[in-house]
Order: C-alpha cells, then sequence, then structure tokens
C-alpha cells in the first residue's frame, strides 16, 4: 500500500508498505479519507531524534478486517476513528488502524471528508470540557440549570468549533470567544440571546481582556472561572489569566507550557489559577471510556443534526498533497478549514 511518512520541514516521503493485521481490539481501515492536525508537522520537530512517522490521526472509510474482541463493527461499515499518536498504523496511508473503542460509526448523511474532520479534535474538545482533571463542566445529558461562563479562545478553530458544539449541548452560557477573521463561521455556532458573544482578538490583548470583562457585566456580574484556550501560545493564557477568577479560576490548554514542560507553570498565569493541558491522547490510556463514550455520542449528534463537521478543504492528490497542507498549517494561513485527503487520488492508489 501506500503511506506518506512526515519528516521535519515538513517534508513528505511516500513509501510501499505492507497493509497493517489488527491486534486484539483493533480494527484496520480502508482509508477513504484522511484528515490533517496542527500536530502531525510540531510532532516531527519538537522529536526531530525519533523516526519519522506517518503522523496522520484522523481516519474516515470502511472497515477491512476486525481483531480478536471485536464484536461491534463488521468489514465494509463506514466509521471513522481516531488513530492512536505516535504508534504504527496512521492515515496517511490506503490502509490504517484503530482501537475499536475509538471507532465510531458514520451515519449515511456524513461524508467521508466529514467523517475525517471530526476524530482528533472533537475528542480533545470533550477531553477538555468534561474530564474530571480538566474543566470538569456539566455533561450534555445532565445540563447545566444555571449560567456558566466559558472563554473559548481559538473559537473558530477545529477544536474551538467543537468545544462550542458541545458547550451548547451542555447549556454552558455565556460563551465567550475570542476570534479573528473566521468570526462569521464563529456566529452559526452561538447564540446570542444567551449572552453568547464575539470579541476580535486582531484589536489587541487589552481589547481582549476588557472585551472578556465587558461580557461578563453583561450577564449581570458573574464570575469567570472555566476557560478553553485552544491557541495555547502567549499571550492567549496571558490574557485569560486577567480576566478569570484568581482562586478558583480552571484554565485548559492544547499545548504544554513553554519549552516542553508539562509540568510547568505556565508564565503570566497567578499561582491561584488551575491549568492544564488536554493532551487528547489520554482516550488511549486512563479517559478509555471518556473517550468510548463520546465518539458514540458523536454519532449521535450526527444523526441528530446539532453535531456538525467543521468546515473541509479537499486538498488535490490525496497523499501527494499532505506535505503542501502540513506547510499551510505550520505557516497559519488556515482559517476555519480542515484540510482532508482523498486517499484515491494517490499517484499509484490501485496499481
Amino acid at each position: 500500500m501506500k503511506e506518506a511518512i512526515v519528516h521535519k520541514g515538513p517534508r513528505v516521503e511516500i513509501r510501499d508498505t505492507p497493509i497493517p493485521e489488527p491486534k486484539a481490539g483493533q480494527v484496520v481501515i480502508k482509508v477513504a479519507v484522511s484528515g490533517s492536525n496542527p500536530k502531525d508537522w510540531k510532532v516531527p520537530e519538537w522529536m526531530p531524534d525519533s523516526p519519522p512517522l506517518n503522523q496522520g490521526d484522523d481516519i474516515a472509510g470502511t472497515i477491512h478486517a476486525v481483531g480478536e474482541g471485536v464484536t461491534e463493527f463488521r468489514k465494509g461499515d463506514r466509521v471513522a476513528a481516531f488513530h492512536e499518536m505516535m504508534q504504527p498504523g496512521g492515515s496517511y496511508a490506503e490502509y490504517a488502524v484503530a482501537w475499536a473503542h475509538t471507532t465510531f460509526f458514520l451515519p449515511a448523511k456524513t461524508s467521508f471528508e466529514e467523517g475525517a474532520a471530526i476524530p482528533l479534535a472533537a475528542m480533545t474538545a470533550a477531553v477538555g470540557l468534561y474530564a474530571a482533571d480538566r474543566l470538569n463542566l456539566p455533561q450534555p445529558w445532565s445540563p447545566a440549570s444555571h449560567p456558566i461562563p466559558l472563554v473559548v479562545y481559538g473559537a473558530s478553530s477545529s477544536v474551538g468549533s467543537y468545544v462550542l458544539q458541545l458547550a451548547q449541548r451542555s447549556n454552558i452560557h455565556p460563551l465567550i470567544c475570542v476570534a479573528g477573521r473566521a468570526q462569521a463561521h464563529v456566529e452559526k455556532l452561538i447564540d446570542r440571546s444567551k449572552g453568547d458573544t464575539i470579541i476580535d482578538y486582531r484589536k489587541g490583548d487589552e481589547a481582549v481582556v476588557q472585551g472578556i470583562k465587558d461580557a461578563l457585566k453583561a450577564a449581570g456580574g458573574l464570575k469567570l472561572e472555566h476557560a478553553y484556550d485552544a491557541v495555547s501560545e502567549a499571550p492567549t493564557y496571558q490574557n485569560i489569566a486577567h480576566a478569570i477568577d484568581t482562586s478558583s479560576g480552571k484554565i485548559t490548554l492544547v499545548l504544554p507550557p513553554p519549552g516542553g514542560d508539562w509540568g510547568a507553570k505556565f508564565p503570566g498565569v497567578a499561582e491561584g489559577i488551575t491549568t492544564s493541558t488536554t493532551n487528547v491522547g489520554s482516550v488511549h490510556n486512563n479517559l478509555k471510556d471518556l473517550g468510548y463514550v463520546y465518539f458514540r455520542y458523536f454519532t449521535r449528534g450526527l444523526e441528530e443534526g446539532w453535531f456538525k463537521a467543521q468546515p473541509q478543504e479537499v486538498v488535490p492528490g490525496g497523499l501527494g498533497g499532505v506535505q503542501s497542507a502540513l506547510e499551510k498549517l505550520k505557516d497559519g494561513s488556515a482559517s476555519a478549514v480542515k484540510y482532508v485527503f482523498r486517499i484515491g487520488e494517490t499517484e499509484g492508489v490501485g496499481k
């Protein structure tokens, strides 16, 4: 099969490799469409001494084979899945590997392109919002009964967009959304009648902090205790820290503190503010149950129509387009879009 290996740069090399076999509890998926994420170019730079890997983690396609003990899925089922990061069998290939508990059905009305835009980013949103050691907010099936302000920094990003959709389902309002040129996208995901608002970060840091405080004042002087930072690069968390309660505030972030020390404090954040890093890979470790439940909840949301995939842009050339897409993710030109690849367009596939 054809498989794309991501090197530092990013530089992408397409190789011929064997079709993987599933272990117990795993499925092998014939990939129709693969999605991309910023980590796909970042990891080779963070870990330059590690062997280069197929960094794709967002899979959409059909079940090809199931491992021992897998009873939920059968060959030919339409699915999407979250591949275990930093392991063989990624989604930048004709066939990919996923654990059954991080695989979920795609309704007939959901395209493979949409499916490939969901797994990693949507689960990152769910882990940050609901895990007990992150924001620990009310679950969608037990929604909030009183106002709970939530700042979402990077609201138009894939993670931020899924945070907004899940928070709406949990009746978390007002949603105080920090975004830039993609505000029209964010507007579709919020409810102004419940106090939700958008703050333009392009107006400067002081305007962001004041905008958050003004939104809280307009909501009756509510105290800010929860923030989801889907950008996590200074000054985003520092701006949040100037508006959140300094004794009970919680900020969850998608990147570690500067320098990569996961246990360090974020500079400019008061000691009384709790910070956590939301690592979606935890659904392959200590948060397996949360991953299992929420991936199946995504299927229900797609069926019912309240949960929608981040808009996609199909990059031509299949795996041959991965490098150009990762370059765009690196230079920051992507906005409110998921780059996805139709594997069948790859040169040499099927020959």
